[in-house]
């Protein structure tokens, strides 16, 4: 049973049944997402995790009808707050992005206009989306940066993105997203380009912000450290595929599958022996344009047998809330 499945009964604000993305390439076709089943409740933190090339961001922007010219999105169904993303027209769906669903980017930098305002680029979404005149929303841009922890937010209205420190632009990014007072928070790879003290910073203030307002959010990024503290439930992705899901708490205390137990144990533990060397999952990330039969995973699983070479595991549960894709490991 999928976990999309067993959620649906109790109606999550965004279900997600078998998401499928596809690119059309020089090298053939790329499937970079395959059969995803994802839900995400209202309130709720959830992390998708895995490592580049896995399909986090591709899944993320497929949901926001995103992925380009070259992409094609097939889907049993994609529900979000109780309408059916898929059968949305553009200009249905250009009411939606942006306004009831927001998307934080992981480069700030390319994100921002840079001829344009701070003040200018937050106020937008409300013009557009809520019909405020350019002086309200202004007025509102300032509450949104104060929100945000921007000094002197009114001064910094009239100021430039090349103006802000790098954590600064990431907190603009966040507040236009909060503009619209979203139902759902996209924040992709949000504290990739910034050090540890700032992503903290980052993460703690998205967490706030989402309890305040009561949005939901999909957090994505490849480092499991980086949300223990943050996440209600952790998915992981690897080859296009969701391998594990379970309630963050869960998983770090008991993860099932051997990708997620290679994850965990490649990140440095403060009680742990100084002297001690990292471990490292062998191989490489498996290449989308020629994906193995069976498992993506295969190739580098220390526990791999011929059934895993075979055929894709279904994502099955083990545990209440707890679901795995694997063959070989017990």
């Amino acid at each position: 049973m999928s976990e999309a499945v067993q959620s649906a009964t109790a109606t999550p604000l965004l279900l997600v049944e078998d998401l499928s993305v596809s690119f059309r390439t020089d090298r053939g076709t790329v499937r970079a997402v395959d059969s995803v089943n994802l839900h995400v409740d209202a309130g709720e933190t959830l992390a998708i995790v895995g490592e580049s090339g896995s399909g986090k961001s591709v899944t993320a922007m497929s949901l926001m009808r995103l992925v380009g010219d070259n992409g094609t999105v097939d889907s049993k169904r994609v529900l979000f707050d109780g309408i059916d993303l898929g059968a949305l027209s553009e200009a249905q769906m250009r009411k939606v992005r942006g306004n009831r669903i927001a998307m934080i980017f992981q480069e700030p930098m390319s994100s921002l206009n840079p001829v344009l305002t701070i003040g200018k680029q937050v106020a937008e979404p409300m013009v557009l989306h809520q019909g405020l005149s350019w002086r309200e929303a202004r007025r509102r841009a300032v509450t949104l940066l104060q929100r945000v922890s921007i000094p002197d937010p009114e001064d910094r209205l009239d100021s430039y993105p090349h103006h802000f420190s790098g954590g600064m632009r990431q907190r603009v990014m966040i507040a236009m997203a909060l503009a619209c007072d979203p139902k759902l928070i996209i924040a992709d790879e949000p504290t990739t380009a910034l050090d540890v003290t700032v992503q903290a910073q980052i993460l703690a203030l998205l967490k706030d912000l989402t309890r305040e307002t009561g949005a939901a959010q999909i957090l994505i990024t490849h480092d499991l450290g980086v949300v223990a503290r943050y996440a209600d439930r952790v998915a992981v992705m690897y080859g296009g595929r969701v391998v594990e899901t379970a309630p963050a708490h869960e998983l770090y205390a008991n993860p099932q599958h051997p990708y997620t137990q290679g994850l965990m144990a490649s990140v440095p533990s403060l009680d742990g022996d100084p002297g001690k060397r990292l471990q490292t999952i062998p191989g490489q990330p498996p290449d989308l344009a020629n994906l193995p039969p069976g498992c993506a995973f295969a190739p580098r699983c220390p526990y791999a047998r011929d059934e895993c070479r075979q055929a894709p595991p279904p994502l099955e549960p083990i545990a209440p809330q707890h679901l795995r894709a694997c063959y070989g490991y017990e």
